[in-house]
């Protein structure tokens, strides 16, 4: 039986460079806390705690004074800035550069149409950290879409302007901003002039929609691997899932199957982009060792 890991599976560019500051921190033998799970995959944030990495929530968070916290790729809202401020909390600072570009735009816009001639709507994951992230650049006074069918939920007399969470789906995205240009157009509102779509899905993210349609379609079964809690995982499983409907997700090797592989000739072994390599490639080793 054949088992191909996913080349272009694994850690984004933001996760990696979350996960190697803190690393960096840590090899410094630095007491460091993480404002909630550094990535969405129990495994790899089960490594770092045993490298001396110190998982906080914000209830947590509020009672620290005095050390040293690291802020994940999926950035802060900034009245968490203001209380490390006022609790002599040093930030370590591992908030994604798309992420971190993404808040200052957001912030830049709504300042300049929150006086009635404009709103901000993004378009993401209620609660997801990102999300609470942006939100909290505009005092949580934009709108939140879940999936482009909420598009009825909006006032399109007042110009939108359309942001996207950057781990989303483009074709939901896209999806969205047609069904609320419809909306305006509709109405007699030229969407031209009152919708601007910010294009603000991560192109990491992005290209790995159809490289892993394409990889999905040549194995005979397809087994993903990802934190259960990986907005970003449940997304790319799905897109693997819609064109091999023996796509299996897991998120441990432990959790494989081996009736899945009966009659099978070809496997591929891919995951998020919160998805460590090591684990992908642990769990194709846990594969080649089944017996059928």
């Amino acid at each position: 039986m054949l088992v191909e890991t996913d080349s272009h599976s694994g850690f984004c560019f933001g996760v990696r460079n979350a996960v190697e500051i803190a690393e960096d921190a840590l090899i410094k033998g630095e007491q460091v806390f993480s404002l909630g799970p550094i990535v969405h995959n129990d495994r790899e944030v089960e490594r770092l705690s045993s490298l001396g990495l110190v998982t906080i929530d914000h209830e947590g968070f509020r009672k620290l004074k005095n050390c040293k916290v690291l802020i994940r790729a999926h950035g802060e809202p900034p009245e968490t800035y203001q209380m490390a401020r006022q609790n002599n909390i040093e930030i370590i600072e591992a908030t994604c550069p798309i992420v971190r570009k993404l808040q200052s735009r957001i912030r830049q816009i709504w300042d300049s149409v929150k006086e009635g001639k404009g709103q901000v709507v993004i378009f993401g994951k209620p609660g997801h950290a990102e999300v609470v992230g942006l939100l909290g650049q505009i005092n949580n006074e934009g709108s939140l879409l879940t999936k482009p069918v909420e598009a009825d939920k909006l006032d399109i007399t007042v110009p939108v302007y359309l942001f996207s969470q950057t781990t989303m789906s483009v074709k939901d995205y896209m999806e969205l901003a047609e069904a609320i240009k419809e909306r305006m157009e509709g109405a007699g509102i030229d969407p031209d002039k009152n919708l601007i779509v910010h294009k603000t899905i991560c192109g990491q993210v992005s290209n790995r929609e159809p490289h892993l349609m394409v990889f999905a379609r040549k194995h005979d079964i397809v087994v993903f691997v990802s934190g259960k809690e990986s907005s970003n995982g449940k997304m790319l499983y799905s897109v693997c899932r819609s064109v091999n409907p023996e796509t299996y997700f897991i998120s441990s090797p432990d959790e494989v199957d081996p009736s899945w592989f009966t009659g099978k000739e070809s496997v591929g072994v891919c995951g998020a982009t919160s998805t460590p390599k090591w684990l992908i490639e642990k769990t194709a080793e846990a594969i080649k060792k089944i017996k059928i």
